[in-house]
């Protein structure tokens, strides 16, 4: 029997797979003349990061139980350039924008770190938005859950049961909402579904049963945050 199920996982994990074989995913820099934009080919490079973006791609994919791609967001293409901008990433559409002074300035594993960041903005390309109404908090806290659980969270990440509220964002709401989906597993994928067509803070009440100051509450409670 576990042979059995281990072949069928491996049969998902191949179909996403193949699946992410039918959106196209490419990089450029052109801070390739700027420290950071040397140290981006140095270290991490357009090839690895292509290869990135559709492994993150599937991973989400697998995250968002999203099994067929008329359950995704309608994209065709993935797109990166490393360009000289501060602050660190940002994603417009399906186009991530990465900071070559971020690449050019950071002290630790840059390849690790692009890697995250990466994983982070390719959430934003493939998760629901409420139309555009859902908690800026949330989206970010989502983008950060799904790299949490690719493990690629960095050392310096909140504890679980730190910060101060449940949208505060970021690696507080990762936290808090891997928290949830201990409670309820696919609890996130169910969440983000139901963002696709509005935003409610009910949602956490409609899958869970509580609402979400309450298990906020809870979560405090359980990490002594």
């Amino acid at each position: 029997m576990k042979l059995q199920v281990a072949a069928v996982a491996s049969l998902m994990i191949v179909a996403l797979a193949a699946t992410a074989g039918a959106v196209t995913f490419d990089a450029s820099n052109t801070a390739s003349g700027t420290p950071g934009g040397q140290r981006f080919t140095r270290d991490v490079g357009l090839a690895y990061s292509k290869q990135v973006l559709s492994d993150a791609s599937t991973f989400i994919w697998n995250t968002f139980n999203q099994r067929a791609a008329s359950d995704r967001k309608p994209v065709n293409a993935v797109t990166l350039v490393v360009e000289d901008i501060g602050g660190v990433a940002f994603t417009s559409a399906n186009g991530i924008h990465l900071s070559a002074q971020y690449v050019g300035g950071y002290s630790g594993n840059v390849k690790t770190e692009v890697t995250g960041v990466l994983y982070h903005e390719a959430v934003h390309v493939w998760q629901w938005d409420g139309q555009g109404n859902a908690n800026g908090g949330l989206i970010e806290g989502i983008a950060d859950y799904v790299r949490l659980k690719a493990g690629f969270a960095p050392g310096h990440w909140v504890k679980p049961g730190q910060g101060d509220r449940w949208d505060q964002g970021y690696d507080v709401t990762a936290r808090f909402l891997d928290y949830c989906d201990s409670l309820k597993p696919g609890f996130v994928a169910q969440l983000n579904a139901k963002m696709k067509g509005g935003y409610s803070d009910d949602f956490f009440a409609q899958i869970l049963g509580k609402n979400v100051q309450q298990l906020w509450k809870d979560y405090k409670t359980k990490f002594g945050g």
